[in-house]
């Protein structure tokens, strides 16, 4: 007999959004943020589901992530916008600068948002994944504190700093969605097989003293090594410099050195949206995928 408790998505939303709203977030923000937490777990990514709940709940409490985030515009030049999201709860800042992508894409072909001053977002998908059941393509990636150890090091050096890409499918409810973490396997995940008792492959990380290890425990205290090792270590210098650089805001040490939970207040995102349309006729493109 399985001793799992199945919870409806439908009361997991409601239960995270009756607490973020007693935390003091507002409102349509609270539901965002239960609705993207909910679905990690709804689609069997229980590391960036509701087990992330308690460390925002916290956040909020500490003041680390602002209750009622003042949101403002940097910089606005044609498709291209620059969003200060005040560090308020990172899902709603996502979903809001990938809506603005979106929009400026409908206008220009392609929209991107640049958001800085950010919070933790949850899982890359979300974001892909909303802008390409809107119809368009959805990229998006972000810098984050420091778990991986690049270029022969034997600790942390840069985040491992996910990419999301969403293409629009055949059936606009289920979009062509690719979402990975630049390391072998995301913190999280390495996270939930300690909770589930696996032995992780050797290639994942390195322990405390950086020697190899298939030990998930020893990894979380230790780093997480890139997939591909060159290939995915150079893309998350070019993910950090394309989001901390770009906006003139932490890079991935400085982020720790603020805040070395995971949080990863200050970071910067990257959203960018594609109008099929200004490429070629939208039912020969669906036709196509």
């Amino acid at each position: 007999m399985s001793d799992a408790i199945v919870v409806p998505y439908e009361v997991l939303v409601k239960k995270i959004y009756d607490r973020l709203v007693l935390a003091g977030i507002a409102q349509d923000q609270a539901l965002i943020e239960a609705e993207i937490m909910s679905e990690a777990d709804l689609l069997g990514v229980p590391s960036h589901g509701v087990r992330m709940l308690p460390p925002l709940l916290k956040a909020i409490a500490d003041g680390r992530v602002t209750r009622a985030p003042q949101f403002i515009s940097v910089r606005q030049f044609g498709a291209i916008a620059v969003l200060d999201c005040n560090n308020g709860p990172g899902r709603y800042a996502s979903q809001k600068a990938m809506q603005q992508a979106t929009t400026l894409a409908q206008e220009f072909g392609v929209g991107v948002c640049l958001a800085k001053n950010t919070t933790h977002w949850g899982r890359a998908h979300a974001y892909a994944n909303r802008a390409a059941q809107a119809g368009f393509i959805g990229i998006c990636t972000t810098n984050a504190i420091p778990t991986m150890a690049i270029g022969g090091a034997k600790k942390t050096v840069i985040g491992n700093n996910p990419l999301a890409i969403g293409i629009p499918g055949a059936n606009s409810a289920e979009p062509i969605v690719l979402d990975m973490a630049m390391s072998q396997a995301a913190v999280g995940k390495v996270g939930t097989w300690l909770r589930e008792g696996k032995t992780l492959p050797g290639n994942w990380g390195l322990d405390a003293n950086g020697n190899p290890t298939n030990d998930a425990k020893a990894i979380l205290g230790g780093a997480v090594l890139p997939m591909g090792e060159h290939k995915g270590a150079g893309l998350a210098v070019m993910f950090e410099l394309l989001t901390a650089a770009l906006a003139g805001a932490a890079f991935t040490q400085q982020i720790r050195t603020n805040d070395s939970s995971g949080l990863d207040p200050q970071a910067s995102k990257i959203f960018i949206a594609l109008n099929p349309a200004a490429f070629i006729e939208p039912v020969e493109f669906q036709q196509h995928t």
